[in-house]
């Protein structure tokens, strides 16, 4: 076969995705050419992270494709072309970002580069090349490297058969790696709080928390697997955080049990993404038929949930009479008497409830929390959160932790 030819095509199909960089590197890693516009930044990155010397060594002993992330977010893929059994060309594909990186992650990455030391001048380079680095779903990136391996050694691999290999992970006495792992606990907590009080207002909290965390950290190991595992977990405190909710544990157990083994027959990485989120949205809405006022009409609980769902919105009688095909006055006085609160008195009520999700879980500073649930100023936000609470919000933070 004509590696040569077949590497050509792949930059093209490659093209017509994205523009993501293909290296060729020979058997020592030394690199030979590249198709990446910052050729000089991110070769040193690669170097500086370690992805190079991991990707070696990995090569030594496997002939498989292989993910390598970094500290900073940047995932770089890996392929192999062997002569002899030996290695003579490795292809890395990359950098991606399988997700938006906050700063902070990129900033830390960068302190934790080991061996010669960088310069001012490229720590500056290397940041402002940063945003023209693509993102790449994680399954999409997957194809991508299983297509590679075929165009260098015509054999068909499945998704499992992709390997991964993680940075190091930070050491104990990192208290960044304690920070870190103090917002996964906070995301953890909001996440299973929902889930408790039947809230349908969950998915920014959920897109959030898979900006976090990326599951169950196992080193090595197929990706398919390991996202199995992540499924699997989350599936079963969701489960029990729904008991807690009032589902009962029959419902809950069943329904646990068939999402857990949906997720085992997967055979596809977008296949558990999906089972992911419709097992969370099950959880989340039959908790909420469970708790809802029996005694409600289907007009007053069509209100309530509008209400919940749009906590940040300015909601006026008018736009629930729209909703419920009703007048103002039949609709407010409805509302009045199968709640026992005014229509205005409800919506604070409910705002300062999720206040105290946001202010418990969350690193939110008060004013962002204030602007999230449609207060002008924080002034007037902490005036109404005292009126119900009793106390200050920060003051209602620093007790809760």
């Amino acid at each position: 076969m004509d590696v040569s030819q077949n590497i050509e095509l792949f930059r093209e199909l490659v093209r017509c995705g994205g523009e993501i960089s293909l290296w060729q590197y020979d058997g020592e890693g030394n690199l030979l050419s590249s198709n990446c516009p910052e050729e000089a930044i991110f070769d040193t990155a690669f170097s500086l992270s370690g992805c190079r010397t991991r990707m070696l060594a990995y090569a030594a002993a496997q002939d498989a494709p292989v993910v390598l992330s970094t500290e900073t977010g940047l995932v770089w893929g890996a392929a192999f072309e062997k002569r002899d059994r030996q290695l003579y060309r490795a292809y890395a594909l990359g950098p991606v970002f399988f997700s938006d990186t906050a700063f902070r992650q990129i900033r830390d990455g960068l302190a934790s580069y080991q061996g010669a030391e960088v310069s001012i001048a490229w720590k500056s380079r290397f940041l402002e090349s940063l945003p023209h680095v693509p993102v790449s779903q994680h399954v999409v990136f997957s194809r991508y490297m299983l297509m590679l391996h075929y165009c260098l050694t015509g054999k068909h691999l499945q998704a499992n058969d992709l390997n991964i290999l993680n940075s190091d992970p930070a050491p104990a006495s990192d208290p960044g790696a304690y920070h870190d792992r103090y917002l996964i606990w906070n995301a953890e907590r909001a996440l299973l709080q929902m889930v408790r009080n039947g809230d349908l207002n969950y998915k920014t909290a959920l897109q959030n928390s898979s900006m976090i965390s990326n599951g169950v950290p196992l080193q090595g190991g197929a990706p398919l697997r390991q996202a199995k595992n992540s499924v699997i977990v989350f599936c079963s405190i969701v489960c029990r955080a729904a008991m807690e909710g009032g589902l009962s544990p029959e419902e809950a157990y069943s329904l646990g049990d068939a999402y857990i083994q949906n997720a085992e027959n997967a055979k596809a990485m977008d296949e558990l993404t999906s089972i992911s989120v419709m097992m969370y949205d099950d959880f989340i809405r039959r908790v909420h038929r469970c708790r809802s006022n029996p005694t409600r009409s289907e007009a007053v609980q069509k209100c309530c949930d509008y209400i919940e769902m749009n906590l940040g919105e300015k909601i006026r009688a008018a736009d629930l009479a729209a909703l419920v095909g009703y007048s103002e006055y039949y609709i407010t006085r409805k509302f009045k008497e199968e709640t026992g609160f005014f229509l205005n008195d409800y919506l604070k009520f409910a705002r300062m409830e999720r206040a105290k999700l946001l202010l418990q879980n969350t690193d939110l500073s008060v004013l962002e929390i204030a602007g999230q649930l449609g207060f002008a100023t924080r002034s007037y936000f902490s005036q109404a959160f005292r009126e119900i609470t009793g106390m200050t919000p920060t003051r209602f933070r620093v007790s809760e932790r």
